[in-house]
């Protein structure tokens, strides 16, 4: 399913206070990366990942609380190493990219939980439902500059999501219990903020 959320890893990891007062942040999508992974069979576990994550974050160094992070999955690349289900996890069984291209993120809450671990809650809309997710993230202590002169941040964020809240129901109940696919999806977000 997805997981995007993802951005607000970026959010997390920018909230230092080795950083200006007040800056803006641009998602890295050749360095970002929304995983996800559920449950199969009742057996195994298939893994897969969306296509670019991109958005912004807005750092508050004085007040982390007040940052705010917006971030976009492009769910029309999902890929789980399987042509035949990543067509269906596309189709309107799933994730219905054709009327859901994206799923986006938008951050309400931000707390602080450790020196470079946070708690960010938020909007998350897939599949054209929109329900409240918090993502733990751990972030990189402090900026650093790329050989390009470019100063990045970076983080992972994770959490996990039952599909059924964002109305991707479809189920197979197995003769011997359990289903084809679980509900529960977990997500992890890798990402790389640069300083605009």
């Amino acid at each position: 399913m997805s997981r995007l959320t993802a951005s607000v890893v970026v959010l997390m990891l920018l909230a230092t206070p080795r950083l200006t007062a007040a800056s803006t942040w641009e998602i890295d999508p050749a360095h970002s990366n929304a995983q996800f992974a559920v449950r199969h069979l009742v057996i195994s576990t298939v893994r897969g990942q969306l296509g670019k994550v991109t958005g912004v974050v807005q750092l508050d160094d004085s007040d982390v609380t007040k940052s705010s992070v917006q971030a976009t999955v492009d769910a029309t690349a999902i890929n789980t190493r399987e042509a035949k289900r990543d067509e269906d996890l596309r189709g309107p069984d799933f994730l219905d990219v054709a009327k859901f291209p994206t799923i986006t993120f938008a951050s309400k809450k931000v707390e602080r939980v450790a020196a470079d671990r946070y708690k960010v809650t938020g909007d998350l809309t897939m599949h054209g439902v929109t329900k409240e997710v918090t993502l733990d993230v751990q972030g990189s202590p402090q900026p650093l500059n790329d050989p390009f002169g470019n100063v990045k941040l970076g983080g992972v964020a994770t959490t996990r999501l039952n599909r059924q809240d964002f109305g991707i129901a479809w189920s197979k109940a197995l003769d011997g219990g359990g289903v084809v696919v679980g509900d529960d999806v977990d997500v992890t977000i890798d990402l790389e903020v640069t300083k605009k």
